[in-house]
This record gives structure tokens, sequence and C-alpha cells, in this order.
């Protein structure tokens, strides 16, 4: 059934009491030849149709205009797309991870984890937001070469600073600077762990000038990595925990680093957070894939020279309100949502659309 009101040249003004017989299926209509349909002089409130995303008409029409629950925002069909008119912006909250960095080769040092950043940014609707995720550093195949740092990771116009790689052991080669620094290899002149990024992650472990000569452990986002200590070699440096997702894990871990069997050394552990373990007779352990964790410096034994573990590559995560989500992303993320939020996880370069 159709209600219509007509105005054949002028307008429709000053409404009150207007009500339709019309019935759910019916359809309520203001119809002028010319002029305008004005409610000028109606002091309320025109109340238009309201629903959520699912419930928008199956057929829409360019020009037809609605509230949408899901977005809480009003819209209207262009003939092409809904067009969300009154958006504002929202908060979001993000950690973005660097790559890790390679362990070095023989008796090596640990690989320094990515850098991490952690906060909140303020997207404006309508804009795309690309991220960029650092692939991890090689580990070292020769004890003249330190390990590989690691990529960076970029989004919102920040870089979190791939991890720097681990020393090894000839002459000796001193570790890399990145994110969260190298650790130190062990070797008779000892030697110093590498620095972190200040805000992003810390110095690598030292290695004492003395037989056994114990290696030290990349720098992780949440400790400096460990000395080397008598036949222990250090561990890496613990990662920072985030609940992003809704469950607290841990990210960025230092490598652990690599022993020697002819001095009774023993490989130091991964870093919580991804950080691969240094090895006392073999290859080191590569950090976790999209943790950003340091790998584990290579072993060595009289036959045996370990290679350094491979750094894990990076992460971002992106968390906005479920209510503000527009499902617009590209590079294939995985979403998931936690409470009133979802969550954004891209492990290769993307974007999302605010």
């Amino acid at each position: 059934m159709t209600t219509i009101i007509k105005a054949d040249n002028g307008s429709v003004s000053g409404i009150t009491g207007l009500t339709s017989t019309a019935d759910n299926s019916g359809t309520l209509e203001l119809q002028a030849t010319s002029g305008l349909v004005s409610m000028a002089n109606v002091t309320g409130a025109l109340t238009v149709p309201t629903g959520t995303t699912a419930q928008r008409p199956a057929s829409p029409v360019a020009g037809q205009f609605r509230y949408n629950t899901s977005t809480n925002s009003t819209e209207v069909y262009s003939g092409l797309a809904w067009v969300n008119l009154t958006a504002q912006p929202y908060t979001a909250s993000y950690l973005i991870v660097a790559g890790g960095a390679g362990g070095g080769c023989s008796l090596a040092g640990g690989g320094g984890a990515g850098g991490l950043l952690s906060g909140t940014q303020t997207l404006t609707p309508a804009t795309t937001y690309s991220f960029v995720i650092g692939a991890g550093g090689a580990g070292s195949t020769s004890g003249s070469a330190a390990g590989t740092n690691g990529s960076n990771s970029t989004g919102f116009s920040l870089t979190s600073i791939g991890g720097g790689g681990g020393g090894s052991n000839t002459g000796p080669t001193s570790p890399s600077s990145g994110g969260s620094g190298g650790g130190a290899a062990g070797a008779g002149t000892g030697g110093t762990g590498a620095a972190g990024t200040t805000g992003q992650g810390y110095a690598g472990g030292s290695s004492p000038a003395s037989n056994p000569y114990p290696s030290s452990g990349g720098g992780g986002a949440g400790a400096v990595g460990a000395n080397g200590a008598s036949t222990q070699c250090g561990a890496g440096g613990i990662g920072a925990s985030s609940s992003i997702t809704g469950s607290a894990t841990y990210y960025a871990g230092g490598g652990g680093g690599g022993g020697h069997t002819s001095f009774s050394t023993v490989g130091g552990a991964g870093g919580s957070g991804g950080g691969g373990a240094g090895s006392t007779a073999s290859d080191g352990t590569a950090g976790t894939v999209n943790t950003g964790g340091g790998g584990g410096g290579g072993g060595n034994t009289a036959v045996v020279i370990g290679n350094g573990g491979a750094g894990g590559s990076g992460v971002v995560f992106v968390s906005v309100p479920t209510s503000n989500y527009t499902g617009t992303t590209t590079g294939s993320p995985t979403v998931t949502t936690s409470g009133s939020n979802t969550i954004i996880k891209f492990t290769a370069s993307g974007s999302y659309t605010a």
C-alpha cells in the first residue's frame, strides 16, 4: 500500500500529526512536480530508516538514505556503493615488529630481535594505511662475518628497525646494532654486545676474554642479551609482552649464544618472544617467523662449524573497534575479533582502509 501526498507547485510544510495506514511492506511518498518539499516549520526531527549493515536493501537505488547501526553513521547509496556520510575519526591500537637478525657462526653471538613499537593511532575514515613487514636476516655461514641484520617494518609513518646481527668468532667479528643489538661471540679477546634502538629494543650481551670463552645472547625488546659466563653461553634477551590480540604474547626475543664442545660451553636459550636457541655443536636455531625473534648463534666442535640461525620475520597488528571496522584490506591479513575489537594481523605487506 502506498500513501501519496502531492504538491503540484510549491511545498509541503508544517506537517503535524501525519500518519500512514500503510503496513510494513508499504511506502510513504512525498511527491512534488516542482519546487521544494519543506519541513521548515516542524521543530522535531525526521526519523530515517535505521538498521544494521546486513539489513541494507537487497536492491538499493541511488539516493536511498539510512542510518547504519553497525557503523553508527548515516549513509547514502551512490548507485555503485553505500557511502558513509558521517564517519568520525576513531582510535586504533598497533604493534609493529621488525625482522630479527641472524646469529653469528661458530661459538657465536645470538642475533638481536627486531625493533618493536606499540601505541595508538587516530584513523581518518576513507584513508588507506599501508604496512611493510620486514624479513628476518640470514644467519652467518662464515666465522669472519656477522649475522645479517633483519629488515625494517613500517606503518603509520613509523619505522621499527631490523635486529642487529650476532658476532662470529674469527677476528672476532663484531656484532651489529639494530632494533635490538647482536650478541658478542666467544673469542680470546672478548667482545661487547651491540647497541639497540632506544624505545624499540635492548643491547646484546658481552663475552669475557677468558677461557672457556662463552658467547653472549642477542638483545630483545624487553631486556638486554645475557652475557656469557663460565661454561654457559648467554641467553637471548626476553621480548616484550603484548595483549593486542586479546591474550598476552611475547614478541621480539633475542637469539641465544652458540657454544663450543672443546671448551665445554653450552649454547644459550632463545629469549621469550621467538628467539632461537644457540647451539653447542651445530647450527643455531632460527627465530620464529612473524615474531621478530633473533636467530641463535652457531656452535663448534673439532669437526663441525655451526652456522647461525636465521632471524624471524616481523609482524604488524592493528586493532580497531568492531563498530568502525570497514573490512577493506589488501595483502590477505588474518582478521579476528576479541571483545569489542577487530584485530588485523599482517604477516606480509598490505593495507587497511579506515
